[in-house]
């Protein structure tokens, strides 16, 4: 369970937060349980998802769940901060689909006092990290972990087993193309 700490009130110290784990496992649901409670205590967000990720909405980042938050759209790293106008939460869902520069963005909006929380897959189907997020792990203040059901054993999984054929690392999905497995399982595959 995350536990939210924030720095001493009054302090223009920004920071970093990583909710990071496989298909399934909750990440944007807690991304946006996170920019509900900013969101209910008046502070101003902007919420990113990369132009590539288009499963449920166009203009929403969408939990599997069901649950939904304005997103503004963006082709690269860069174009989010040409959006902020100087918003104390931005949020970022699908990082790993953002190129390298989204950790100097992460850093320099905290370095301005921003709470960056960011939200993404940290292996790809094959279980090897997944773009920019270990390098986002390391310089986050905080990284928080979530993990799916594995759809074979009911063990916690936090391996995505890619169920088609394809075999490029960026290939959006859902469960038409993703399953959940543990480790045990994903090794049997």
């Amino acid at each position: 369970m995350f536990l939210e700490q924030f720095p001493v009130e009054g302090r223009a110290n920004g920071w970093i937060e990583v909710i990071c784990g496989s298909m399934f496992s909750g990440k944007t649901e807690e991304l946006i349980r996170r920019i509900r409670r900013a969101e209910f205590a008046n502070q101003p967000i902007l919420l990113f998802k990369p132009q590539i990720d288009n499963r449920y909405s166009d203009n929403h980042v969408v939990s599997h769940k069901g649950s939904s938050f304005e997103a503004v759209i963006v082709a690269n790293s860069q174009d989010i901060l040409v959006a902020w106008k100087g918003q104390k939460v931005v949020a970022i869902d699908e990082a790993q689909f953002f190129d390298e520069q989204i950790i100097s963005i992460c850093n320099e909006l905290a370095n301005k006092g921003v709470r960056v929380i960011v939200a993404g897959l940290d292996m790809d189907y094959q279980g090897k990290a997944f773009g920019p997020m270990p390098q986002l792990m390391a310089v986050a203040e905080y990284v928080t972990k979530v993990h799916a059901i594995c759809v074979s054993c009911g063990n916690l999984a936090h391996y995505s087993q890619r169920t088609v054929q394809q075999t490029e690392q960026v290939l959006v999905g859902a469960v038409e193309k993703y399953r959940p497995l543990c480790r045990t399982c994903y090794q049997q595959k």
